[in-house]
């Protein structure tokens, strides 16, 4: 599966090469160009800032530097293979938690062979990086490498800005009961959570909110905390010092301050259309970011022990209702759906298909009156934006659709638990 996996990309970036060379519309991302001309410019020791629009990490220019030295093409086999370890790290997290083998061929599968997925890193764009460094770290945590997991947290926040919003769950199930320092951690195995109620598990959640208020500072917590922060700060100080305000402005600022004037599939786009120039009050930032933050909060601890799930559902939701939304966000979640399959009830016939549909319409929905807009030039600002709306609620009914028919698995069996069935299996 994974050698096919590989031909197939192997042989989408070459025929990506065939499409720019013959035809109007090109297979490249242009965000790759964007990449490729700011790692020439650092090939030159020049700033990678000197490319408009580039406002990433330079840990990116840095990457792709054989750009302009080995084949032009060298960051989207970077891409892809970073695509085909995301299948690596599925079945190694599915494994440990003693899923079986058929089921994780298919979750494999599914991200593998996913259309959506395997065009992103040949057309160049390097989400999929983040998607592996992602599934790496909640390997680290299920393995109880605290460092490992804070080492690669704070890199890839550094790296892409988003996955910020993981940090509370993951200091949420970095509790006493999951994990100590001198104990391996226990896995909650696939087969056990087989024969538990969802009243259990409802219990089980109410219990995280009680110990956040109680003992939330445990050595673990304070650890992954203290570590991943210092190398965030490292990171951004490196470069800080290499490329100063302007790398603070276009890397890291800009992701939190912006507002997109042109239309994108958020319902906040045509309102910011209209008011991009009068600029925005405290009050309207606020209004935005408040329904946000408080999905994230109500996901993050009713699910935070089913840590995969819970990252899976506050993706969901954060690009949802996030004020700028392009396609390429959709793989942040994509990565993270096949390790909760397993878990799910949903089946593909009824559920599964509508729940499918409904998101695939609403996008291609989107898509033509977009298509209108930008290649007919036709005034369809309106229905656009209710395009957006019918998208967020699309979004929606299928995050409720997921939620309802999953089984809630915390990763670790609490320690305490653990020394009980150890003592009960002795008698």
């Amino acid at each position: 599966m994974m050698l096919l996996s590989g031909v197939l990309r192997l042989g989408l970036i070459v025929y990506g090469e065939w499409q720019d060379a013959h035809m109007e519309v090109r297979y490249t991302d242009v965000d790759y160009v964007v990449f490729s001309d700011a790692a020439a410019l650092v090939a030159m020791k020049e700033s990678p800032f000197g490319r408009s629009t580039y406002r990433y990490s330079p840990i990116l220019a840095y990457l792709l530097v054989p750009n302009s030295v080995v084949h032009p093409s060298w960051g989207k086999l970077i891409f892809s293979a970073a695509d085909l370890l995301v299948g690596v790290f599925v079945n190694s997290i599915l494994k440990l938690r003693g899923v079986p083998e058929h089921l994780r061929i298919f979750s494999v599968a599914s991200w593998l062979f996913n259309p959506f997925t395997f065009t992103i890193g040949t057309r160049g764009n390097c989400e999929p990086i983040v998607c592996a460094v992602v599934l790496w770290i909640i390997i680290c945590l299920m393995k109880g490498k605290i460092l490992q997991a804070a080492f690669w947290y704070g890199f890839v926040v550094h790296f892409r800005i988003y996955p910020i919003i993981y940090s509370l769950p993951i200091l949420l199930v970095l509790s006493a009961d999951n994990i100590q320092p001198d104990r391996k951690p226990v896995l909650m195995s696939w087969v056990q959570k087989q024969q538990k109620s969802s009243r259990s598990s409802s219990k089980r959640t109410i219990k995280i909110s009680v110990s956040v208020v109680l003992n939330f500072a445990t050595r673990q917590r304070i650890l992954f905390a203290f570590f991943s922060g210092a190398i965030f700060f490292l990171w951004t100080g490196l470069f800080f010092y290499l490329y100063g305000w302007e790398f603070l402005n276009e890397a890291l600022l800009y992701h939190l301050t912006r507002t997109d004037p042109r239309h994108n599939f958020s319902i906040y786009f045509y309102y910011v259309y209209l008011h991009h120039e009068l600029g925005f009050s405290v009050l309207e930032k606020l209004v935005s970011f408040l329904p946000q933050l408080v999905v994230q909060l109500v996901l993050v601890f009713r699910f935070a022990e089913d840590l995969p799930f819970c990252l899976f559902l506050q993706t969901v939701a954060f690009v949802a209702f996030n004020k700028v939304i392009t396609a390429q966000y959709f793989v942040w979640f994509f990565c993270l759906l096949p390790i909760i399959l397993p878990w799910s009830n949903m089946k593909l016939r009824w559920e599964g298909l509508i729940s499918l549909l409904l998101w695939m319409g609403a996008q291609i929905h989107w898509l033509m009156w977009g298509y209108l807009l930008e290649f007919k030039g036709l005034n369809v600002f309106i229905p656009l934006w209710f395009a957006s709306i019918f998208f967020l609620f699309s979004n929606t009914w299928v995050l409720i659709k997921v939620i309802r028919y999953h089984r809630f698995s915390p990763v670790f069996q609490k320690l305490s638990e653990s020394n009980y069935i150890k003592s009960r299996k002795i008698k």
